[in-house]
């Protein structure tokens, strides 16, 4: 059995193959240009979602049972990095419904919403949004107020949610209530929600980046939810999303790798054509360091990827490994993003090139998906301090 101490973080065959072939999809259905204006519009890339998903990447995480392919934590994370590479948006729109989203039914539906719900996940057929985060519970995830009120054989839910990735675009929203307002984490349940069902309103928010995948204000007016739309037992909710972090920690950071390394091939090949001085930028020492520096930061994420993936392909547990990963991962990618701005001067700076969106699709990186304060606290906790 493959343990943490003989992880080997090469990919096999499979895995590089995989990764040959999502990037040549998008670089079809998503070319440059196609992204610009869609980042510009502020609009869903419905068609790279549905081309990944006929290719068959949607269904990578599930069960064969439940239509999927049965992909290890290690396959997941060499496609997410692929498809961040390309552009971090498609990556978004990828984990919103298949790991943030549909991992809460993988793990924890009924047997009924599991075959309901995966194999049209899978398919392309169905997106979900995952809608946790309230104006007044952020990172203190259980002082949520979104009330959810037994009425015989449905669930009645009053409240709002706020920055909800991709809820625009959803047909379910997989969204985290108080079923019991006394009991603090104890009293949350997680529900399966039609976002279309009479009393959702959903409002899409202005934001510096992630322009194509969205944040939403999600409102819940006496919206009514039949009781075998919970997803695990009532008041059991704060610990099935605690057994859903590893694994999204994991993507971000996968993701958070993606975008960094293009980030580095991209001011490359602006500093290797840019002459100043008689000389090309990419000969000045200065320069050459701060990408030996970008390289450096890429490289440790993409081994702290690797290592919590084949951690969780082994059947550990690591919580303070993917922490760790998901910080590293994410302010290196906005570090390699500023300097890759500061390589490109002025250029960079303008809307022309393409820099300016990786500086902004990076910024949420450390704040997003468990702020990295956040983390920190979490790696202290396990340190024993």
């Amino acid at each position: 059995m493959t343990t943490a101490t003989n992880l080997t973080f090469g990919f096999t065959e499979e895995q590089r193959l995989m990764r040959e072939s999502v990037l040549g999809l998008l670089q079809r259905v998503l070319p440059p240009e196609k992204i610009r204006a869609l980042d510009r519009a502020g609009e869903f890339p419905h068609e790279a979602y549905a081309a990944l998903a006929g290719a068959g990447f949607m269904a990578l995480p599930f069960h064969p049972d439940y239509g999927g392919t049965g992909g290890s934590a290690k396959d997941l994370a060499v496609l997410v990095e692929a498809m961040a590479y390309h552009y971090a948006s498609i990556a978004t729109a990828y984990l919103t419904t298949t790991i943030y989203a549909g991992q809460h039914i993988a793990l924890h539906g009924s047997e009924e919403l599991k075959r309901r719900y995966l194999p049209r996940i899978a398919d392309g057929s169905v997106r979900m949004a995952f809608a946790l985060t309230e104006p007044e519970a952020g990172s203190d995830a259980a002082a949520i107020r979104l009330r959810a009120e037994r009425r015989g054989d449905r669930w009645v839910l009053n409240g709002q949610k706020l920055y909800i990735t991709c809820a625009h675009v959803a047909d379910h929203l997989v969204t985290v209530a108080k079923t019991d307002p006394e009991a603090g984490a104890r009293g949350i349940s997680i529900f399966l929600v039609d976002a279309r069902a009479p009393g959702v309103t959903i409002r899409p928010l202005e934001t510096l980046g992630r322009r194509t995948t969205r944040a939403n204000e999600v409102f819940y007016r006496d919206v009514e939810v039949a009781a075998d739309h919970m997803i695990g037992e009532e008041n059991r909710g704060w610990r099935g999303l605690m057994k859903c972090l590893n694994l999204e920690r994991l993507c971000l950071a996968a993701a958070a790798a993606g975008n960094m390394q293009h980030v580095i091939d991209y001011a490359a090949g602006y500093a290797r054509e840019r002459r100043q001085f008689g000389r090309r930028i990419s000969s000045f020492q200065a320069i050459a360091h701060k990408f030996a520096d970008m390289q450096a930061m890429a490289e440790t994420t993409r081994l702290l990827v690797w290592r919590v993936a084949e951690m969780l392909d082994a059947g550990l547990d690591p919580v303070m490994e993917t922490s760790i990963a998901k910080m590293v991962a994410t302010e290196s990618d906005f570090r390699c993003a500023d300097l890759g701005m500061q390589i490109m001067g002025g250029a960079g700076y303008t809307m022309e090139h393409d820099m300016q969106r990786f500086f902004r699709d990076s910024r949420i990186g450390p704040i997003g998906g468990g702020s990295n304060e956040i983390q920190r606290n979490v790696i202290a906790k396990l340190m024993g301090l």
